[in-house]
């Protein structure tokens, strides 16, 4: 587009680098996706509270709390549901290069939209975290009502039921809410991060 031409971005002389460093650990995109119901805002919570209590910079950007302002203009369609995970992606690739852990818990249904925010970051900087649990666990929990409205038709293409949801084939991580504790999990996502070096700075 002829808009285009004039748009150059600013590099400024502070690096993601020296944030990193200034912070004393790496950023990188923790990507809870799976289930309505499956516990990922919950448990996105619980990593930033351990993540903070251990002094790391971190940022929850969450499902509903973004479609009450960023993306309130967006419906549930696929075209609309791509939009939001390609909006989400953005912000987030920013919070990781101001230095910032940052957490996101979506459903995120469609491999391709979320292969699309990894692409956005470096190696290394997108961590797919799946919270795996089973539909019929998810439906039982139903804490919002959802599912209910969804079975009944009043609420059209709702991940699960009338809309699909690809699993992701290679994630880094997995937890599967409906066998290991919230603490475990926790610990699980905890021990990957000090493992692969993410909580010291270079």
């Amino acid at each position: 587009m002829e808009e285009n031409k004039i748009i150059i971005p600013h590099e400024g002389r502070i690096k993601k680098e020296d944030r990193q460093r200034q912070k004393g650990h790496k950023s990188a995109i923790l990507w809870f996706t799976g289930l309505s119901g499956s516990g990922k805002s919950t448990l996105a919570h619980a990593v930033e509270e351990k993540l903070f209590e251990m002094g790391v910079h971190t940022y929850v950007l969450d499902g509903d709390n973004i479609r009450t302002g960023l993306n309130k203009d967006l419906g549930f369609s696929a075209e609309d549901r791509k939009e939001n995970i390609r909006r989400i992606g953005e912000v987030a690739k920013l919070f990781v290069d101001a230095g910032i852990m940052t957490l996101t818990a979506f459903i995120s249904p469609y491999r391709q939209d979320r292969q699309f925010v990894r692409s956005l970051v470096k190696e290394g900087e997108f961590i797919e975290v799946y919270v795996k649990c089973p539909l019929e666990v998810c439906e039982r929990r139903d804490v919002k009502g959802l599912y209910k409205k969804a079975r009944k038709g009043i609420i059209k293409n709702f991940t699960g039921i009338d809309d699909p949801y690809e699993e992701p084939e290679n994630p880094e991580i997995v937890v599967e809410t409906h066998k290991e504790s919230l603490e475990e999990c926790v610990t699980k996502i905890i021990n990957y991060l000090k493992e692969n070096k993410y909580l010291e700075a270079e």
